[in-house]
């Protein structure tokens, strides 16, 4: 019944940030369609299981490629095949962020800025609290994933914050089109996976790896550079202008979580790597539920909670150890 429900909503954030970017005028250069790759036949047939999944949801559009297909989206002998999912897509993300900012405040919203919350009162009269003052509202909605800190400890130890790192080369000039003819975005199907995709102006972005617990990397460049060189040989050598790197809430299960906390605070998080998509569907679940029609938000807050093995002190160490297994598992083909 739950599964039912969430596969007829899954398809819904891509669908809010197409109909935003029109209704808003974004400029945040969107691009439709993505692709998985596959090293090995085996990660073949889990994408062709995939597929069957998600049209057995109604998304019957998801096209299989072999070797030879990929030649038309993505220029690299590293993998045997893919899968096309025409509703995928790429954007800038913080133009993305930037235009609904502005268009939420065209509406009324004000937005403030570096005013972290310190503490959160959910009684009667729910009042978050701040270094320079309070908000006091009528429903508290929390949304700080990675970045919630200790300030509501039941439920910050239900994420664990994990670190991404991505960097960008140089304006490649026609060899960025070479490489990504088709303009799609890609991630691999390994257990940690590498993503990339062209921007606007011509650069590779390509990002990977993770640091569990969230703690920020001084080798961004160290990590990513050889896995972009294996998929790409032509960029060895090329300048990388840019790497930084940002925090994700993981969950146990890999899907995210909400829930109440007492009658006028509501929460979500979790989203675990897919944030951008997921945010969308979630920030409408929410809306609904503050409304009053509780319906979607209680399938998704109805879902069983699984803490991370170890707790808070062993839940770092426990889940490198888990990742190494399955590391090793991809390496092999297994």
């Amino acid at each position: 019944m739950a599964g039912k429900a969430i596969g007829g909503m899954a398809r819904e954030g891509g669908a809010i940030i197409r109909e935003r970017v029109k209704k808003y005028h974004i400029d945040c250069n969107l691009v439709d369609g993505g692709l998985f790759t596959a090293f090995t036949e085996k990660q073949m047939a889990g994408l062709r299981h995939h597929k069957d999944v998600w049209a057995s949801y109604g998304h019957a559009g998801m096209e299989m490629v072999d070797r030879a297909g990929l030649a038309a989206h993505v220029v690299t002998e590293r993998y045997v095949g893919g899968l096309i999912d025409p509703l995928g897509g790429h954007i800038h993300p913080l133009n993305l962020v930037q235009g609904e900012a502005a268009a939420a405040e065209g509406l009324g919203v004000r937005i403030f800025e570096n005013s972290a919350a310190v503490a959160i009162d959910a009684g009667a009269v729910p009042v978050v609290k701040t270094a320079g003052g309070e908000v006091r509202c009528k429903t508290i909605l929390v949304c700080g994933n990675a970045y919630l800190g200790e300030l509501l400890p039941e439920i910050s130890s239900r994420v664990m914050p994990v670190t991404t790192q991505v960097l960008a080369t140089e304006p490649l000039g026609e060899e960025a089109a070479r490489l990504l003819p088709s303009n799609v975005c890609v991630e691999d199907a390994n257990y940690v996976l590498d993503y990339f995709r062209r921007s606007q102006d011509g650069r590779m972005l390509y990002g990977g790896g993770i640091v569990y617990g969230g703690t920020d990397s001084d080798t961004i460049k160290t990590k990513i550079i050889p896995n972009m060189i294996k998929t790409f040989p032509s960029l060895k050598g090329r300048k990388i202008d840019y790497a930084w790197s940002g925090n994700f809430a993981l969950t146990l299960t890999r899907f995210p979580q909400m829930g109440r906390l007492g009658k006028n605070m509501l929460f979500s998080h979790g989203c675990s790597g897919h944030g951008v998509t997921t945010t969308h569907l979630l920030g409408r679940l929410l809306g609904e539920a503050v409304a009053g029609e509780t319906a979607r938000f209680d399938v998704i807050a109805g879902l069983p909670y699984y803490p991370f093995p170890g707790g808070r002190m062993l839940r770092v160490p426990m889940t490198v150890a888990g990742s190494w297994w399955y590391r090793a598992r991809d390496a092999l083909g297994v």
